[in-house]
């Protein structure tokens, strides 16, 4: 009897276990392209309030700078934009130009607004080389790269953390005690806690994940989606772009793959909007939204 019921036991495991695969790995299997305008690839990042999508133009960077991720105040209707080139700027509810709130920085990667305190976060890949380095065949990466907070109350900047890995983008939590910081260069994503006993430490969340790009909320509370392209860096000659859901505890609950559609590309962004997945590399003209 003992025998037949871990038997029993074992075989419930294995149906659960394989309807739980079959379930995660149907999940967003319908695919649509939102195309950009003619001569833009990208979107680097994505905010929502109707629709706001960040494309940028390459050879204009220097001049006009080089938008790199957004995030948007509900409650003040400010847009808050990390540009590689200008730093940290915003644009106001009505509109217009953006103003420029921090600057003198090589290349600001990704930003996050906290939305109980308004303080906005932000971080920076290098104290030493600027975007446009990146391409160059004698490029060496290093780990100067920091994580700021600007407190829109008395307009300055602190720095929070030093010595990240390379760029990305941080993902405040929706409660506000922590910020979420992933390390393009550094495969791996941290957890800097904002309030509490562990305020202002920091500690390891996920590691040896493959090449983290922005972390953005998730609808379900708790729960944020991290743009990742894994065999991003020589010697692995193909990238496989996935995004990747996973809790404030650092559980892993879910991967999506956009190899079909990002095939041998890296992506920058996967926003989770009304159930959907929304998701951006700049190195396409599409934007690719993935459904249920």
């Amino acid at each position: 009897m003992a025998t037949l019921q871990m038997r029993t036991s074992s075989l419930l495991h294995v149906f659960i276990t394989f309807l739980y695969i079959v379930i995660v790995s149907c999940q967003y299997d319908k695919f649509r392209k939102l195309e950009l305008p003619q001569g833009v690839t990208g979107p680097e990042s994505a905010a929502f309030r109707e629709l706001l999508l960040l494309t940028e133009d390459e050879d204009k960077g220097p001049i006009c700078g080089r938008p790199m991720a957004l995030s948007f105040q509900p409650i003040t209707g400010r847009l808050y934009i990390a540009d590689a080139y200008f730093g940290l700027l915003v644009v106001g509810p009505t509109g217009g130009l953006a103003t420029q709130l921090a600057g003198g920085f090589k290349f600001v990667t990704g930003v996050d607004v906290d939305l109980i305190t308004g303080n906005v976060y932000f971080t920076d890949a290098s104290l030493t080389y600027e975007i446009r380095n990146t391409t160059q065949p004698d490029f060496m990466p290093d780990s100067t790269g920091r994580l700021l907070r600007y407190n829109p109350l008395t307009r300055r900047v602190s720095v929070l953390l030093s010595g990240l890995s390379g760029g990305g983008g941080p993902a405040v939590s929706s409660d506000g005690t922590f910020v979420l910081v992933p390390e393009l260069g550094g495969s791996r994503i941290s957890k800097y806690w904002l309030v509490g006993p562990k305020a202002n430490t920091v500690e390891l969340l996920l590691n040896n994940v493959g090449s983290p790009n922005k972390i953005k909320r998730a609808e379900r509370f708790g729960e944020f989606w991290v743009a990742l392209s894994v065999g991003f860096r020589p010697p692995t000659p193909l990238t496989t772009p996935q995004g990747v859901r996973f809790n404030s505890n650092g559980v892993v609950l879910q991967r999506v793959s956009f190899a079909t559609q990002f095939f041998n590309k890296s992506i920058s962004i996967v926003q989770e909007q009304n159930g959907d997945l929304y998701v951006g590399s700049r190195l396409t003209n599409f934007i690719g939204v993935y459904s249920n």
